[in-house]
């Protein structure tokens, strides 16, 4: 399938400017936040819990607006957005959540089809693009089960292949391989890695050091709400995946 790219060439995806989230007055989840980042990026988001990455996630799909500063989300001003375009803008970003979010009535096809049913995809389309992605993580003999008949692992790749399934141009995981062995880990991770080198922009948190060692992309450390450290992209280690 060929992406779709709806931003300018050059533009970066995520732009934020000084940007603070506060719940409570003076207290801060995230503190005075200027990031950028290119497109078709890797970044591993880490840092204790509470440190602010679920936070920073839920700010860029704009489940959450900043208290202070601005973001930019391929283009377009998160904290502006009315009520109308926030639809528009979620369905050019792909999530993955640690607890999968699957719906269980639902077949893994029905599943993996909803983010092309929202935008209007003909159903024979549809099908077509779900049994591929469904085939490109292991799990087109599956589609007609339900996920509550699936292992944990394979409920994780039915969960990445529905944010995928809509070619977005931004994929968010919030600790997406908390649940797994070590095994299916790097199973999953290889798989998001594997959408990065397409030119889909992905931010991934996680408190698994052994990922961020084995993947040698940026790391955002978030400390107190702020960002303490900005490492670049290393060269991967052995067996990695580019």
């Amino acid at each position: 399938m060929r992406r779709r790219t709806l931003t300018a060439a050059g533009e970066p995806p995520v732009r934020m400017y000084h940007v603070s989230k506060s719940y409570m007055a003076g207290q801060y989840a995230l503190h005075d936040v200027s990031l950028e980042v290119r497109r078709g990026e890797f970044i591993f988001l880490t840092g204790a819990s509470g440190a602010g990455k679920t936070t920073l996630l839920e700010l860029i799909f704009a489940e959450e607006t900043p208290s202070e500063g601005q973001i930019l989300v391929l283009g377009r001003n998160v904290a502006r957005l009315g009520a109308g375009a926030i639809p528009a803008l979620r369905r050019r970003v792909g999530v993955v959540f640690q607890d999968f979010k699957l719906l269980a009535e639902r077949t893994i096809e029905e599943n993996v089809r909803l983010a092309l049913d929202v935008v209007g995809t003909p159903r024979r389309d549809a099908r077509s693009r779900v049994f591929a992605m469904l085939k490109s993580v292991g799990l087109q003999h599956r589609r007609f089960h339900h996920p509550l008949s699936l292992s944990g692992g394979e409920q994780q790749r039915v969960a990445l292949a529905r944010a995928l399934v809509n070619e977005p141009e931004i994929l968010l995981a919030d600790e997406p391989t908390g649940n797994l062995d070590p095994e299916l880990t790097i199973e999953i991770m290889d798989l998001i890695v594997k959408a990065s080198t397409r030119g889909t922009t992905v931010i991934v948190a996680t408190h698994d050091h052994s990922l961020i060692e084995r993947y040698g992309k940026r790391v955002l450390r978030l400390e107190g709400g702020r960002i303490a450290e900005d490492i670049p992209a290393a060269t991967p280690t052995a067996g990695a995946m580019a």
